[in-house]
């Protein structure tokens, strides 16, 4: 899961040199950031099932705000004033 969102960050590089290389892999894991975060304050919920699958037993209820299209848009677009 998180190598595929570093490759992103990588393959950006070349796109964006003069935007550091942590910037890209922030930008690359932010929904993955926020996730923890509104899961401890109770926003988002997931529900451990053993065995579910393979590589993860996480069961995804709800996680409307963290992986949304229009989320993602608005943390990118913020991220990408800060830096500019």
């Amino acid at each position: 899961m998180f190598l595929g969102h570093f490759g992103v960050g990588l393959a950006a590089k070349p796109l964006q040199p003069h935007v550091s290389l942590g910037t890209l892999f922030l930008a690359a894991q932010l929904a993955d950031l926020l996730w923890p975060t509104l899961l401890l304050l109770d926003v988002e919920r997931v529900k451990i099932t053993p065995g579910l699958l393979e590589a993860s037993p996480f069961d995804f209820i709800y996680y409307p705000f963290s992986h949304s299209l229009l989320a993602q848009v608005v943390l990118g677009t913020l991220l990408g004033g800060l830096t500019a």
